[in-house]
């Protein structure tokens, strides 16, 4: 029975993925509108109604920060839904509720009741088939209806304006650090994303900003005032101080809209610290009558778990991992790494996606090492180990190739000496290869029946 079981949710995977996946392919190959998901959605019932919603949008920092909102509602008492992509390991790490991710049989049965509603859609509908991103969402949405959430935190898929995820009516829009990232279907400009990303704002649905260069800014104060939302800015009306550091996190004290909170996260680097404060913000939002205090909020703060990102494998050598995947977190990235540790030399594991600025990633990385090692994910969308090899020659440097992640890993393990540090960046599916040599799951939780 548990092989059949693996088949059928196997099959549902396979079912899924056979769609246009902008996550794996060309995402100008996909015509973004949200008439799709709101027929599929209508056809279900309407799930997404179901339960009170957080939307988080933003380049950088948007997953962590959803996660540490899901956390602290699960401390608070609340039974919450977190739907977040990519996943580092297994598809069903997109769908958790109160940190347990979808079970193998609950996601192929929603498969299943999902799919003639799929397949009439992609009969009917004139802008195209679904797509895998708007199939999953479908799904999060009836498994959290299904399992009788009180709320659900969705992390924006790509931009906002067209994202499948922006269908719901949120108590809070959230929105994180914006950069350049995915311009091919967002814009060339600040700007321009920026607008793509205020796209989650609702009129009158209170939106909290996290510090943003000004052409962002100015985009978001402006759509804030047309639609009536009351800004709440992180760095103005919400502010932090770091009081303390270790190799296991970081302690700090964040002065909100409603009062102080001394709390600790379990993830390095300061724009954690930011992505905290975002998320102590919006639970402000909705604490009136839920049972949202300053004890829960810090509960669920200390417990929050979000792979990948500044993670620490081993200590002799340091070995650290981090899914930086554009030039603004590459830059965040080195400042985390000199600020958290103390290192002799470094060797940097180099992996990127070939959709990505791969010159600017280079560019950022070049002056932090001159030892680095090219490598090349499993997943479709990686560039070729050349185009990596070849962008940091330019800065003179002659980097090694290795043909996967392991052999890049043991490569580095193999010249490090006991007090240097080897970082795995440039892309979350190399990190995620690299979380998987060292045994470590992408979630610590459990599975939901």
């Amino acid at each position: 029975m548990a092989e059949m079981n693996l088949m059928d949710f196997q099959g549902a995977v396979d079912y899924v993925l056979s769609f246009a996946d902008y996550e794996r392919l060309s995402r100008s190959a996909v015509v973004f509108d949200l008439a799709r998901i709101e027929a599929l959605l209508h056809r279900s019932g309407d799930p997404h109604l179901a339960a009170r919603a957080v939307h988080v949008a933003g380049t950088k920092g948007k997953g962590s920060t959803s996660a540490m909102i899901a956390t602290a509602l699960t401390a608070s008492g609340h039974r919450t839904g977190l739907y977040t992509s990519p996943h580092l390991h297994t598809i069903r790490e997109r769908i958790q509720i109160d940190g347990s991710l979808i079970s193998e049989r609950a996601f192929a049965g929603l498969v299943a009741r999902l799919r003639p509603h799929i397949e009439y859609i992609n009969r009917t509908c004139t802008l195209g088939e679904l797509t895998t991103f708007e199939i999953l969402t479908a799904m999060a949405f009836s498994h959290f209806e299904e399992r009788a959430v009180d709320f659900q935190v969705l992390e924006t898929g790509l931009g906002g304006r067209l994202d499948a995820t922006n269908v719901i009516r949120p108590e809070v829009c959230v929105i994180t650090s914006i950069s350049l990232d995915h311009t091919e279907v967002l814009g060339d400009t600040i700007a321009q994303i920026a607008v793509e990303k205020a796209g989650i704002i609702k009129p009158g649905t209170p939106v909290v900003c996290a510090p943003q260069v000004p052409e962002a800014a100015s985009v978001i104060e402006e759509v804030c005032h047309d639609r009536e939302s009351r800004l709440i800015r992180v760095g103005h009306d919400v502010t932090w101080k770091k009081t303390g550091a270790s190799d296991l996190g970081q302690s700090f004290r964040v002065k909100g809209t409603k009062g102080s909170y001394d709390l600790t996260v379990p993830l390095l680097g300061e724009h954690q610290l930011e992505n905290a404060a975002a998320a102590v913000a919006a639970l402000e939002v909705l604490a009136e009558g839920t049972g949202i205090t300053p004890d829960s909020i810090a509960r669920g703060l200390a417990q929050v778990r979000w792979p990948g990102r500044l993670q620490v494998m081993r200590t002799r050598p340091l070995f650290v991992v981090d899914g930086a995947h554009n030039a603004d977190s590459v830059e965040k990235l080195k400042q985390s790494l000199r600020q958290s540790f103390a290192f002799d030399d470094s060797i940097l594991i180099v992996g990127a996606s070939r959709d990505k600025n791969i010159t600017g990633i280079v560019a950022g990385l070049a002056p932090f090492s001159r030892r680095v090692i090219v490598t090349q994910s499993e997943h479709p969308r990686a560039a070729e180990v050349s185009t990596l090899a070849q962008e940091f020659s330019k800065w003179g440097i002659e980097a090694l190739i290795a043909r996967d992640t392991d052999s890049a890993i043991r490569a580095a393990l193999r010249e490090a000496k006991p007090t240097d540090l080897i970082c795995v960046t440039g892309s979350l599916f190399v990190v995620s290869e690299a979380l998987r040599y060292f045994g470590r799951p992408a979630q610590p939780g459990t599975t939901a029946p």
